[in-house]
């Protein structure tokens, strides 16, 4: 199967210590912004794009976040406000990509020749909650069912906004998960089959996979 879309606009945000309404103050780079050209991109993300946690919302299997206007008119439209891009912490604005869609697995190829693979769920988390001021953002960013995806780089040159992306869903990727259910199960409604089928997911981020193992060994 394959289809295809657009790369909206290329994000990259440096480090900084944020204060959030509650008080509390971290050091963050959710908060992406425009590059002005083209961004290099390797296995770990794009240049001058910072990951603060890489266990969470970087390194190999989580080097680049793709979010679809689709969703973010949805959230202007739930949140009564702007969401430019970037602003949900993703490097990748995508038009006419079911990104919360995809299957794990999935490939996507751009016009710059980087190949991306679909590896995970964004989980929502206390600084996208402190980030955006919304008190019930994490209870309603999982009801939604509209993560965006994390994405390993397969091989590595140069993303641009106006890209085109070309969708690949390569032998039995078509039948894998989706980001959306993968969500689903990790907030706790996944069964044991679910469990298993994410355990041997080859394309599926280590650590969901050795969490999915675990929940099996538990029972």
């Amino acid at each position: 199967m394959s289809g295809g879309g657009r790369i909206g606009t290329v994000c990259v945000g440096a480090a900084r210590q944020q204060r959030y309404a509650d008080g509390r103050t971290e050091r963050t780079a959710i908060d992406k912004r425009p590059a002005d050209g083209p961004v290099a991109t390797g296995p770990l993300g794009l240049t001058g794009d910072t990951q603060v946690d890489r266990r969470h919302h970087g390194g190999v299997d989580r080097a680049v976040y793709a979010y679809a206007q689709a969703d973010a008119d949805h959230w202007a439209a739930a949140l009564d406000r702007d969401v430019p891009p970037g602003l949900l912490g993703e490097n990748l604005r995508t038009v006419d990509l079911d990104v919360s869609g995809a299957r794990i697995g999935e490939r996507w190829t751009t016009a710059g020749g980087v190949v991306l693979e679909v590896t995970a769920p964004r989980m929502p988390c206390r600084t996208l909650q402190g980030f955006l001021d919304v008190p019930d953002i994490i209870a309603r960013f999982t009801a939604a069912g509209r993560p965006g995806a994390y994405l390993r780089v397969v091989a590595p040159g140069e993303l641009a906004a106006g890209d085109a992306v070309r969708v690949e869903r390569p032998g039995d990727v078509a039948a894998a998960p989706s980001v959306a259910e993968v969500m689903a199960w990790r907030a706790g409604a996944a069964t044991g089959d679910d469990l298993r089928r994410l355990a041997v997911l080859p394309a599926l981020a280590e650590d969901l996979r050795a969490w999915a193992t675990s929940a099996l060994e538990r029972g």
